[in-house]
């Protein structure tokens, strides 16, 4: 017992810390690079911690049980945007782009309907699969094109972006001010060695944390269901989560909404599209009629309330977050009764 907690509480300490340092060096490389932090946290953020999800996939495919891969990467969705978001801007509300709602939501949401549509008979073939995966490198594709025609400076000229442009501003007359370009390189290599790190101690202190308070769970006598579906599903999303806070508590407004684009377009184009190639996949129908409909319905909630948001104070406040909350709880009260029946 004693074990368990002392995971829980290392574990958290280990996050938080480890969630900053992969925030920070990501913010260099962005800014050394003059790459968008919406980019950063499509690429990077977004496929980084969803990779967990895409290695369980693979193995649970390979060991026959690609079924799987759906809940893994449905719910991960699910968790994305009702947890993590919604927890983020309770906490930091942020900052609605022109781009993200003209381009990357409406990406999202087409993505989503696609993925419901290959479900539309039960099953997910082979061929699905691979539309899939050459839907992922289109996207991405698109993605990095968009993302770096537009620039550094292409948002709004509201009070985070004449911060971003200051501190890019100073960055680069503390470049220009240097006596020698080889200065930049150890920074752009500090920048590299604090995302390896950070990304990978969040993935080992979220396990630790998820250990323990499984192990926690069963000695107070709690079903493995009832930790399944709550304390695993959370943990599992931690890296998300507190990446996430972090970046909304820098100012990296852009890489917070990025990060969940980017994971959740990863999640069902690239961790389905792996684990139906390798094997096709028969759904139960209830995930169809519960969770592919649940992801929908939250993804068409997102899209609704970002458009709101940018056309009155273009904040993404903590009304919208308490929403998106109160969804991820209902939903989980939802799933809880439904498999308890």
């Amino acid at each position: 017992m004693w074990l368990a907690a002392l995971a829980i509480l290392i574990g958290l300490a280990i996050l938080v810390w480890s969630a900053d340092v992969f925030i920070d060096g990501a913010t260099a490389l962005a800014k050394r690079f003059s790459v968008p932090s919406f980019l950063i946290g499509v690429l990077i953020l977004g496929i980084g911690t969803s990779a967990p999800e895409m290695v369980v996939s693979v193995l649970a495919a390979i060991e026959g049980s690609p079924e799987l891969a759906l809940g893994n990467a449905y719910g991960s969705n699910i968790i994305n945007i009702a947890l993590v978001l919604g927890a983020t801007v309770l906490i930091s509300p942020i900052i609605i782009r022109r781009g993200i709602v003209k381009r990357d939501l409406p990406l999202l949401l087409l993505i989503t309907i696609i993925a419901a549509w290959q479900l539309r008979d039960g099953t997910l073939s082979q061929a699905d699969g691979i539309v899939l995966l050459i839907l992922l490198v289109a996207v991405l594709g698109l993605q990095i094109i968009m993302s770096i025609r537009e620039g550094y400076h292409e948002h709004e000229d509201d009070i985070v972006v004449a911060n971003a442009d200051s501190a890019h501003s100073n960055n680069l007359e503390h470049l220009n001010n240097s006596e020698s370009l080889e200065k930049l390189e150890p920074s752009v290599t500090r920048g590299l060695v604090s995302l390896i790190i950070g990304m990978l101690m969040l993935v080992a202190s979220s396990r630790a944390i998820v250990w323990g308070a499984v192990e926690l769970a069963t000695l107070w006598g709690l079903s493995e269901l009832i930790i399944g579906l709550t304390i695993v599903a959370v943990g599992t999303s931690l890296p998300e989560l507190v990446s996430s806070l972090s970046a909304a508590r820098k100012g990296e407004h852009d890489m917070t909404l990025g990060h969940i684009i980017g994971s959740n377009i990863f999640n069902t184009l690239a961790v389905v599209g792996l684990a139906t190639v390798i094997a096709p996949i028969a759904a139960d129908p209830v995930i169809l009629s519960r969770d592919v409909m649940a992801m929908g319905v939250l993804t068409i909630l997102l899209v609704t309330l970002c458009v709101f948001a940018f056309k009155t104070k273009r904040q993404f406040g903590r009304t919208s977050g308490a929403t998106l909350v109160l969804f991820f709880m209902g939903y989980t009260a939802w799933l809880i009764q439904s498999v308890s029946m």
